[in-house]
């Protein structure tokens, strides 16, 4: 069972470089490189890890072992994981063999792949919706649970406290199902998630690392006002699910700013870099030379915030700063994948290619159409953020709405029931506010994940998702039970 997920994750990773792969192949052979040499190239690209392995792995075997490059690919295709990299590999051989034209096969592979995931593209925004449905769905039953276990307790609690002894016997229940099986769900929906959806951005550590420094120190701050007297009035004016609102909002809000920083440049390079790329391309129609053509392209200003990477571009450029230790600085700048082996095709394209205007034509085209592949998929994504609110003012309202309800009902079917049942049916209350709280906070990781492919998104989610969960049970604990007469929980 390990052994069948380690290869359906390996021919996953290399479904997500087999365009790239392509692209780079079919620019190779268009500028007359050789097959064993072009896998020499491919053998020192980091940007694709899994297609590195394997160009090495062909090289080894050609150097060391003495098989035909031609051989090893016939090989390799027959073991090959995923069913497009195989084919991939059998036709390149076949045409090799045949002795038809390898680019023109390569450039018709490459259509077909990139066909192949657009529709893989909307399948996956099919998936994404299914699994969202599935969490409500599941947040539904926790709010089914929540309220048979208030009117289940409630219960026993007034025929247990007939003479004003309260027992704490289900109160390890009630901490088990708030704070170990609703949270443990949401951890299982997460790992699905984290399947399902896959992130262009490199790394965003600094999200992380404040999100670990922010949470010590709202642990430390929570436990000094809860262990400390003399900060008890905090406690009484805030109320214990207020603090622990200000709480998760500290731990969110250092983080939420780090990501949002680094969102906002790599999203602005993603939509700007297939323009770049087309403004290149019709330059080098034109007739510029290579370079020439991306001074004219960096020289307009229609990029956004992208544009402070092109203008350091251009002067390196101007300063004779060769193209591959300019693509080196552009990785300090940028994270977002896709961009990064767009300029590194582009700078491998001039370098081994001459830039010709139709290698050039088929990075443009593709870089278009795989931004409006994930153009329409956040657009898709979207309407599933508003769920996420739907749902967190559901459960908070319903589960408020129907305490309150009891706590009414209990107080004129027995008026003269023990003071201590009614304390302990509003530390229920409380406990269960306290929940909500964390449930709508861990669900912004959920949607973070979904619709910006990284947990690292969902420290924004989380925190408006707690606001408006505190909100919703505030209005409701406090407005709603003035209403139907009953003191305020």
């Amino acid at each position: 069972m390990i052994t069948f997920l380690s290869g359906k994750q390996k021919a996953s990773e290399i479904d997500k470089e087999l365009p790239f792969t392509v692209m780079l192949f079919t620019l190779m052979a268009a500028s007359g490189i050789a097959v064993y040499d072009a896998w020499k190239k491919m053998s020192r690209i980091k940007l694709l890890p899994e297609t590195q392995k394997e160009a090495l792995e062909v090289v080894r075997q050609v150097e060391v072992l003495g098989y035909d490059p031609l051989t090893v690919m016939y090989k390799k295709a027959e073991n090959a994981t995923s069913r497009t990299y195989r084919d991939f590999l059998a036709g390149y051989v076949s045409s090799v063999k045949s002795g038809i034209n390898v680019v023109n096969f390569l450039r018709s592979k490459l259509r077909s792949i990139l066909e192949t995931q657009s529709a893989a593209a909307f399948r996956s925004i099919e998936r994404l919706g299914t699994l969202v449905e599935a969490y409500a769905v599941m947040l539904i039953v926790t709010l089914c649970v929540y309220i048979l276990y208030v009117v289940m307790s409630t219960t026993a609690t007034f025929e247990y406290l007939s003479g004003g002894i309260s027992s704490s016997a289900s109160d390890p229940l009630m901490y088990a199902l708030i704070f170990l099986a609703t949270p443990f769900v949401t951890f299982v929906f997460m790992a699905i998630a984290n399947l399902a959806r896959r992130s262009n951005l490199l790394t965003v550590r600094e999200a992380y690392r404040n999100a670990i420094v922010s949470g010590g120190a709202a642990t430390g701050l929570f436990a000094v006002v809860m262990f400390l007297p003399q900060l008890g009035f905090l406690v009484e004016t805030l109320t214990l699910p207020g603090l622990v609102t200000l709480c998760l909002l500290a731990i969110s809000l250092s983080p939420t700013l780090v990501y949002r920083k680094i969102a906002k440049e790599n999203f602005a390079a993603e939509e700007a870099v297939p323009s770049f790329l087309r403004d290149v391309t019709e330059s080098r129609k034109i007739g510029l030379s290579p370079v020439k053509s991306i001074i004219h392209a960096t020289g307009r200003k229609a990029y956004g915030s992208f544009s402070k990477t092109l203008q350091l571009v251009r002067s390196q450029i101007e300063w004779g700063v060769p193209l591959r230790r300019i693509f080196g600085n552009v990785k300090k700048h940028i994270r977002s994948w896709p961009v990064l082996v767009y300029f590194l095709i582009l700078v491998e394209t001039i370098e081994f290619g001459g830039g010709s205007a139709n290698a050039l034509e088929i990075l443009s085209d593709y870089s278009e159409k795989s931004r409006d592949i994930e153009a329409n998929k956040r657009s898709t994504l979207k309407p599933y953020v508003m769920l996420a609110f739907v749902w967190s003012v559901l459960i908070a309202l319903t589960t408020s709405i129907v305490a309150i309800t009891i706590y009414v009902l209990t107080q004129i079917t027995a008026p003269g029931a023990s003071p201590v049942m009614f304390s302990a049916m509003q530390q229920q209350i409380m406990m269960f506010s306290i929940g909500i709280i964390f449930q709508c906070w861990m669900s912004g990781f959920f949607i973070g994940k979904i619709s910006e492919g990284t947990f690292a998104a969902g420290f924004k989610y989380s925190a408006m998702l707690a606001v408006t969960g505190y909100i919703s049970l505030f209005l409701s604990q406090n407005y709603l039970s003035g209403m139907l007469g009953a003191a305020p929980a």
